[in-house]
């Protein structure tokens, strides 16, 4: 069976993921609040990370340790990284065969950490399984979408949950290219 990729992110209720020079300093108050929203029985459930050079870079610019010691992580980038953490693997190459190096790690669910062109382009490649996004309470009015492409996909509703901070955090299952989902089919 592959694994599940899962692109669990925060977005502003205007669909972006951070500003547009990358910065996600608008969450801050979010992170503040003293609720998880989730995040830490979700990093429990997961087993492998997949991110994107500019994510990569936002979360080192973070004060602190690498956030992720436990999970091995493939970086995509174009362009040679000096040393990496522990278990972190930086390469040129497509998220397809990043993914197929994390299921012979024994990978089930990965992370996709983002950003928004990775995102993108694993949606448009048919690689990604579940999309989780904490809505956050806030319009930036400009910034990195929450996927740069523009595809068309129907999405079943598995959960949702709201928060005291006023994040909506929705569960959707990515349904293959053409399904409809039963609510919307006619009996």
């Amino acid at each position: 069976m592959k694994p599940a990729l899962i692109y669990y992110v925060a977005a502003s209720l205007d669909g972006y993921i951070a500003r547009p020079d990358g910065r996600v300093d608008w969450l801050q108050p979010i992170e503040a609040s003293g609720d998880d929203h989730g995040y830490q029985a979700f990093y429990a459930s997961i087993d492998g990370l997949l991110m994107g050079r500019g994510t990569y870079d936002t979360v080192l610019g973070f004060a602190g340790d690498w956030p992720y010691p436990d999970k091995p992580c493939r970086v995509l980038t174009r362009h040679s990284m000096e040393q990496t953490p522990a278990g972190v693997i930086a390469r040129h190459a497509s998220p397809a065969e990043a993914l197929s190096e994390l299921e012979a790690l024994g990978c089930q669910r990965i992370w996709l950490v983002g950003g928004g062109a990775l995102a993108g382009t694993c949606f448009a490649a048919g690689l990604l399984d579940e999309l989780v996004v904490s809505l956050v309470p806030y319009l930036l009015g400009a910034g990195i979408p929450l996927f740069a492409t523009g595809l068309e996909r129907h999405l079943k509703l598995h959960e949702q949950r709201s928060f005291s901070s006023g994040v909506v955090q929705l569960h959707y299952q990515v349904l293959p290219e053409n399904a409809v989902p039963e609510s919307f089919q006619q009996t």
